[in-house]
């Protein structure tokens, strides 16, 4: 009724009173918010806009792909302008999005999902979630991806949903603060992306926020698939990469061992993958030389890779032992498919004829073209990943682990060529159930996720190998898990960000390690009665964001924290400049009434009429009449006349720097260092400071294992050690980062002094320790030091 009553009189409202027309759409907004509910809102346009950035993604990558093709297939008359049009393309599409990139947003480079992790951790990035990077990263990718690269866009998409997130909250104020709530989608498939994301981003989940991610995922790629319909990619709503596998029976149980053999050769495979990422950049950061010149050529690094690639990827070239002109998307349709190759070859009623025929050459058999294929692909992925555009890693490695799978396959194959005989019934390997488990295994192991099982599942539309496809998964998860960290925890430690690392299996020594081990003693803390001149000192010293407040340094007993941000304002306003000129100006009005008294009329022995001139037009003052009396001492009604002068009348900004100027001019400098110093010896006054007086606090005695849970889970950077209320230390990020890596060791399992101890001489032992710390932070050895 309200929406009816206000869209009737919307004509006369607007005509009348534009007040009313503000409250009738003020109203309307209510009115939608309540019944509809804002999050259901946010959370479709969030999934609307997702969708057509997709799909608009997904279109121009697929025309860039012809336009390469089309550029090839042109110039087949000539071998070597085939191979200048197959290597230029692509060298000119990377270099241009890694120009882009760096000169819109550099943020913007590789997946962005070590940076999401970081930021969901609680710690602020600058530059990550603004317009500029969203440009970047889409436009950047979307000239990456159409280079015909190795490269994935599944890891730049859950970045590209967040900053759509954070977009959507900031521009529309409707839907403000819905941002922390909101979940990374990726709409390349609804379910397991949204498992991806959590997998991929967060340590803990919070499962109120887990509807939201699916509705949002869910209505993205509907929308994502009705548009691939609309635009006649799609008859229909279906899977991406179809499959055609036995329902009735798709494996026989005798084919699990070849499927755990999958699971563990991809464990190390995906190991082996993070490792050689993290080695070229590292020797590429270590030669001093070469990183030298990068840095002055930044375009050279892009350009060399994607020269490189191109060139052993080329058809009639090395490429063709290895299927150089397929896609990623073709390549992986082809692999899929459930026809054994090594047996028939290539069969006339194949769908993708034209594709498949790139696997099979005349003089190399298809066992040699998948090893060629999954070794150069693995080098080169690794490779181009480390390319400074907008790029992931998953697609490529999904790639590589289905050829490493349909290997295994078709020489399952080869070795059972009339299928294996179970009670009677004789069942035929079908080497595209292989290279599903091997694309599920190895992506899984590279980033240390299950929910790669589920993404082939709805990639592919069958469930039919759901069992062999989740042993894979887990077993490559535990193989890889012991040996390498996730792709995305090697790119934090490469560009050290501030995350927290799990703690690894089986490192029972860690489990004994307490708080007391690897805290810092030597806390930065200041006390409730403290002066200017230590809060001066303190910050003077290091750059903590907050200090521990206690009540003395001979108590130690922690009273709450405060930011540095509020200790800094509080020492800038006891200093201020109008602090300082309200003293020039009460220092100069003294000296001008003490030289008023010595220069008047009678106070010179030699000359009664020695008056300067300049003070000449301070005798006859005229007073108002509701002036208060002034109580100065009885010297002359000149003096009285000149001081009310002074008093009584206003000064203007203007009029005051006018007279400090003719006080400096004309008398004696004024002492403003014995003011400062005599301004640093007061005692501060905390009422005007916000002080939390509640922050995080663990005893000595809490393991390493409860403080690593806790700080994951609460987001935290910091923790302060109280022993009985008094501070006895603090733990950060880089103490529990260094004791979970191994830098610190435990000290064995300590034992609590006897009850005969707690009255007396543990106490005694305590202050002592309070008081020599409190002594070294305040002493200038300790300054100079720190």
């Amino acid at each position: 009724i309200t929406v009816g009553v206000c869209v009737l009189a919307l004509p006369d409202v607007f005509c009348l009173c534009p007040h009313a027309s503000a409250v009738c759409t003020v109203r309307c907004q209510k009115f939608l918010i309540s019944r509809v509910g804002e999050d259901w809102i946010f959370l479709i346009l969030l999934g609307l806009v997702m969708a057509l950035v997709s799909w608009v993604v997904d279109f121009c990558i697929a025309i860039c792909l012809q336009a390469q093709k089309w550029m090839y297939g042109g110039l087949d008359s000539n071998i070597f302008l085939q191979y200048l049009a197959w290597v230029t393309y692509p060298v000119v599409l990377i270099t241009f999005s890694a120009g882009f990139t760096q000169i819109l947003a550099p943020q913007a480079v590789g997946s962005g999902i070590p940076e999401m992790k970081t930021i969901l951790r609680g710690v602020v990035l600058k530059e990550y979630l603004t317009f500029k990077t969203f440009v970047a990263k889409v436009i950047g990718l979307t000239c990456a991806l159409g280079s015909g690269m190795p490269l994935g866009k599944e890891g730049p998409f859950v970045h590209i949903a967040s900053l759509c997130a954070a977009l959507l909250s900031k521009f529309m104020s409707l839907f403000g603060g819905i941002y922390e709530k909101a979940l990374c989608v990726c709409v390349c498939v609804c379910v397991p992306g949204v498992l991806f994301s959590i997998e991929v981003t967060s340590t803990f989940f919070a499962v109120r926020n887990y509807w939201r991610g699916f509705f949002a995922a869910t209505f993205s790629a509907f929308i994502f698939r009705v548009l691939a319909v609309w635009n006649r990619d799609e008859e229909t709503i279906t899977a991406l990469f179809k499959t055609r596998f036995r329902l009735d029976f798709p494996f026989d149980l005798q084919e699990l061992p070849a499927f755990a053999v999958i699971g563990i050769a991809s464990g190390f495979g995906g190991a082996l993958f993070v490792y050689l990422n993290r080695l070229i950049v590292q020797f590429m950061r270590k030669q001093k030389t070469i990183n030298r010149f990068l840095m002055k050529k930044r375009l050279l690094y892009p350009a060399l890779v994607t020269l490189l690639v191109s060139t052993l990827t080329f058809p009639p070239g090395f490429g063709q032992f290895m299927a150089g002109k397929l896609t990623q998307k073709e390549s992986l349709v082809t692999l899929l498919d459930n026809r054994t190759w090594a047996k028939h070859g290539i069969a006339e009623e194949f769908d993708y004829i034209g594709h498949s025929q790139a696997w099979q050459h005349p003089q190399v058999n298809v066992f040699v073209t998948l090893v060629l294929f999954i070794v150069m692909k693995f080098w080169m992925s690794a490779l181009a990943t480390t390319i400074p555009v907008p790029c992931g890693a998953f697609m490529p490695v999904f790639v590589i682990g289905a050829a490493f799978g349909r290997l295994v396959g078709e020489s399952m194959a080869a070795w059972f060529p009339d299928g294996i005989h179970s009670d009677g019934t004789v069942y035929s390997i079908v080497p595209g159930g292989y290279a599903v488990v091997g694309a599920a295994a190895l992506s899984g192991a590279v980033t240390h996720t299950v929910s790669t099982a589920v993404i082939v599942f709805e990639l592919t539309g069958q469930i039919s190998h759901i069992l062999p496809v989740m042993i894979a998964v887990i077993l490559a998860n535990a193989v890889a898990q012991s040996l390498q960290p996730s792709l995305y925890d090697s790119i934090i430690r490469i560009k050290k960000l501030p995350y927290l690392p799990e703690l690894g299996w089986g490192h029972h020594e860690k489990y004994n390690i307490r708080v007391e081990d690897i805290m810092v003693r030597d806390v930065r803390y200041i006390t409730l009665n403290c002066c200017y001149r230590d809060l001066q000192n303190v910050l003077m010293v290091g750059n903590l964001k907050t200090l521990a407040l206690v009540e003395s340094a001979e108590s130690m007993i922690l009273l709450g924290s405060i930011e540095r941000a509020q200790l800094q304002a509080l020492l800038s306003r006891q200093l201020s400049r109008a602090r300082r000129l309200e003293y020039i100006r009460d220092r100069s009005i003294s000296l001008v009434l003490h030289c008023w008294v010595h220069f008047q009329p009678g106070s010179c022995a030699t000359c009664a009429t020695c008056t300067p001139p300049r003070l000449r037009l301070l005798k006859a003052p005229h007073v108002p009449p509701d002036s208060s009396p002034l109580s100065l001492p009885d010297t002359g009604g000149v003096l009285k006349s000149a001081a009310a002068v002074f008093i009584t009348r206003s000064f203007t900004p203007a009029k005051t720097i006018l007279f400090i100027f003719f006080s400096l001019r004309f008398f004696p400098a004024m002492p403003i260092a014995e003011w400062e110093e005599m301004q640093l010896d007061e005692q501060v006054n905390f009422d005007d400071c916000k002080i939390d007086p509640a922050p995080f606090q663990l005893v000595e005695r809490t393991s390493l294992h409860k403080t690593h849970t806790i700080f994951s889970l609460l987001g935290l950077d910091h923790a302060y050690v109280t022993s009985i209320g008094r501070l006895i230390g603090m733990v950060s990020l880089i103490e529990l980062r260094k004791a979970i890596e191994g830098s610190v060791k435990a000290k064995g399992v300590k034992l609590r002094p006897p009850p005969g101890q707690f009255p007396g001489q543990r106490h005694q032992q305590q202050r002592e320790r309070g008081h020599r710390a409190a002594q070294a932070v305040g002493s200038p050895q300790h300054l100079a030091a720190s």
